[in-house]
């Protein structure tokens, strides 16, 4: 549409860049020379004498959004397929009044002459009208001729009844009522998709196909810098590196999406980028770090993820330039030895083979513990009788911990790999803390899934912990999910009387 003057051949500009989006069938965002911050400029063009319906516009808190217009959505798709990701030429014809760029867009070929013109490749398929201004000028007339061709043979919407307007406007589903429906409905399946925007580095919302389904996707099992956005002076250190990171590969892209879970009224999901999964390719390169909340659902797998990470501390990069490893981190060494005694719920003792005894605690584990007084904590019942409190019995699930450890272990061998070496402090001694398995099953994990330990939060840059970190914290997810041990809703039962016997060296021990 020529709502400006066509400037003079001399003034003619011609502009080379790659096709970051297309916003609809006649506009397109190309990226230009790097600016300031180092970042390709964008710059938004139109296609010049060219009308494409407009696209739907979401609903928001102000406005009840609108539909597509009748082909709307062809246009568009003929325009992304065709140029996003493409080095084009965008040939200036005329700035518009409003300040729009409007001119011809070409890609391909050796030179501008052997170059094919988008704008007269769409209207051929009868995806775009030609809209000429008060002057026909020979390359409008070219769009004229090539226009009437596409009716006379009735290409895209110049073949279709005016009745059937309507089959060409999409049912766009902008917000799924019960986000966990659903994940459920596509069962972890990959879903073809377009992502249609990227929020940040490791969120983006798409439209699922061929539904049309409108999700915000959070990456499971990794979080990245936050990008710079409306009503914020700045983004947070290589946020808008790692945003642009991933509107690169998958920004208007085919892509593939599995939907893994949810968080309030968003998914968590992975998008499997052509080459494969982008926030593995976001970790490798140091544009994200892995979160443990949600990294147990991840598809790619917990430990793809972490040694995708692994390599960007190694090479120092972005995130992690400052990066220099945990202080009391220790080489990992395994031996097998026979366990002698179990503690307190998150230790036991050792023998090894020279004869060496060694105390051991469980990496990442948290015994049960006595709870303190407080706003909806209760502090523990005094022990009846007036009795010397004793945390074995009076704990819930500190007795039932140790009895889980007792005949698992007591008498047998182990297999000991040492984790991390815990420094001491004024209430704790050094502690050697490793992970512990027997016949190939991992003890902690065992106990967490039984509701008698929890899992220790790590700080997110803190390396010591369990080498099996990760089945821990999906252990404890589906105890506190079943309600077991420690998550349950009750905690009756789960302490044990101790009557003391006068002249009695032993202890009867009835629970309760």
């Amino acid at each position: 549409m020529t709502d400006g003057a066509q400037l003079p051949p001399q003034q003619s500009a011609m502009k080379r860049g790659v096709v970051k989006q297309a916003l609809s069938g006649d506009a397109l965002v190309l990226l230009g020379p790097s600016g300031p911050n180092g970042l390709p400029q964008e710059i938004t063009v139109y296609l010049a004498n060219i009308s494409a319906p407009r696209l739907a516009k979401r609903p928001t808190d102000n406005s009840p959004g609108q539909p597509d217009e009748p082909f709307a959505w062809e246009a568009r798709e003929f325009l992304r397929k065709k140029v996003v990701g493409q080095q084009v030429n965008f040939v200036r014809d005329f700035i518009a009044t409003s300040g729009r760029e409007h001119g011809r867009i070409y890609i391909g070929g050796t030179s501008m002459e052997t170059a094919e013109n988008v704008a007269e490749l769409g209207v051929a398929e009868g995806w775009l009208e030609v809209r000429p201004g008060k002057q026909v000028d020979e390359q409008t007339q070219k769009l004229l001729d090539v226009q009437e061709k596409a009716k006379s043979s009735k290409k895209g919407k110049w073949g279709v009844d005016e009745a059937d307007y309507h089959k060409h406007v999409r049912d766009i589903k902008w917000n799924a009522e019960d986000p966990r429906t659903l994940v459920d409905k596509y069962a972890q399946k990959p879903i073809k998709a377009i992502v249609e925007q990227v929020r940040d580095g490791s969120t983006v919302r798409a439209f699922l196909l061929p539904d049309f389904e409108y999700v915000t996707i959070m990456l499971s099992g990794i979080k990245a810098p936050s990008a710079q956005s409306i009503g914020e002076t700045s983004a947070q250190p290589f946020g808008e590196e790692a945003k642009f990171f991933v509107e690169q590969r998958i920004l208007h892209r085919d892509v593939e999406v599995i939907l893994e879970g949810t968080s309030n009224q968003n998914f968590m999901g992975s998008v499997l980028h052509p080459r494969g999964n982008i926030a593995e390719f976001l970790l490798k390169d140091g544009y994200a770090k892995c979160v443990d909340w949600s990294i147990g659902i991840a598809s790619a797998g917990a430990a793809t993820l972490r040694e995708a990470e692994k390599s960007a501390k190694d090479k120092k990069l972005r995130l992690w330039k400052n990066y220099s490893g945990s202080a009391n981190g220790v080489n990992k060494k395994t031996f097998q030895a026979t366990v002698t005694e179990a503690g307190l719920g998150d230790s036991i003792t050792v023998e090894k083979d020279d004869g060496e005894e060694v105390k051991i605690y469980l990496s990442s584990v948290r015994p049960p513990r006595r709870e303190a007084a407080g706003e909806g904590a209760p502090a523990a019942a005094a022990p009846a009788g007036g009795r010397k409190f004793l945390p074995l019995y009076d704990i819930p699930y500190m007795f039932e911990a140790r009895e889980f450890l007792r005949k698992k272990l007591v008498g047998k061998r182990a297999q000991i790999t040492i984790d991390y070496i815990q420094p001491r402090s004024e209430q704790f001694p050094e502690k050697t803390c490793a992970t512990v398995a027997i016949n190939g099953q991992n003890i902690a994990q065992q106990l967490v899934e039984r509701g008698l330990a929890k899992v220790i939060r790590h700080r997110q840059d803190d390396d010591n912990r369990s080498s099996a970190y990760d089945a821990l914290m999906v252990a404890e997810a589906n105890a506190e999910k079943e309600k077991k041990g420690l998550f349950a809703d009750k905690k009756e039962g789960s302490t044990v009387r101790v009557q003391e016997l006068q002249g009695n060296l032993y202890f009867q021990i009835n629970h309760i």
